[in-house]
C-alpha cells in the first residue's frame, strides 16, 4: 500500500461518522476543510438535506446488487471528499449503499485538505476535484484502481459548459444537480460495477 493510502486511512471515516461531522460543524456555522466562509458552509447544509434525502430513496438495481454480491475478493474503497462539495453529496450515498449491499467493500472517507499527499497522486486535468475513490485490495493493500471526479455524462456536461462560457457558475451547478437527479444513480452505478468486475478478470 502507497504510504499516503495508509496515513489517510489511519485518519478515515466511516460513512456515519462522515455524516455526524459534517452535521456537527454546520451546527457552529463551519464547514470541513481549510477554507471556512458563509457560501461554503451554506453548500455543506444544502448537501446535508441532499444526502439524507439520498439515503432514503437511492436503488441498487437487482442487476447490480447481484453483481456486487458475487464479487471474488473484498476491498476497500478509498473515497476523498469534503462535505461542501456538491457532486459527493450526490455520489456518497450510492457507493455507501452499494458497498453495504455487497458485504465485500470497506467504505473509508478521506478529507481532501487533511490528506494533500494522496489528493496529488489523484489530480484531475491537475486540479484537486473531488470526489475520486480508489480501490484497495483489502487482503494485500494493494492499489487496484480509482475513478471520479463524476460519471462520465455529467463530466462532459462540465466540460462541455465550461468550452462554452468559461466559466463554473450557478447555473452550470443547478445543471449539473439536474443531471444527477434525472439519472438516479444508475449511471454512477454502472461506471463502479464496470471498474469492479474488471479488476476480477
Amino acid at each position: 500500500m502507497k504510504i499516503p493510502v495508509a496515513k489517510a486511512l489511519f485518519n478515515s471515516h466511516s460513512y456515519t461518522d462522515y455524516r455526524k461531522l459534517i452535521s456537527d460543524l454546520i451546527l457552529e456555522g463551519k464547514s470541513t476543510g481549510k477554507e471556512q466562509s458563509e457560501n461554503l458552509t451554506q453548500y455543506s447544509t444544502l448537501n446535508e438535506t441532499r444526502m439524507h434525502r439520498l439515503d432514503k430513496t437511492i436503488t441498487i438495481t437487482e442487476e447490480n446488487q447481484i453483481k456486487l454480491k458475487n464479487l471474488k475478493s473484498e476491498y476497500i474503497w478509498v473515497v476523498i471528499s469534503e462535505g461542501w462539495c456538491g457532486d459527493a453529496a450526490q455520489l456518497l450515498p450510492i457507493m455507501n449503499t452499494m458497498a453495504v449491499q455487497s458485504g465485500k467493500i470497506d467504505l473509508r472517507i478521506v478529507l481532501r485538505d487533511e490528506n494533500e499527499e494522496l489528493m496529488n497522486l489523484y489530480l484531475t486535468n491537475k486540479k484537486k476535484s473531488i470526489p475520486i475513490l480508489i480501490v484497495v485490495a483489502k487482503t494485500t493493500g494493494a492499489i487496484l484502481g480509482s475513478w471520479g471526479p463524476r460519471p462520465k455524462a455529467a463530466a462532459d456536461l462540465v466540460a462541455d459548459y465550461k468550452k462554452e462560457f468559461g466559466v463554473i457558475d450557478e447555473t452550470l451547478k443547478t445543471n449539473l444537480q439536474l443531471w444527477y437527479l434525472h439519472d438516479k444513480g444508475i449511471t454512477t452505478q454502472k461506471e463502479l460495477i464496470g471498474l469492479m468486475v474488471n479488476l476480477e478478470v
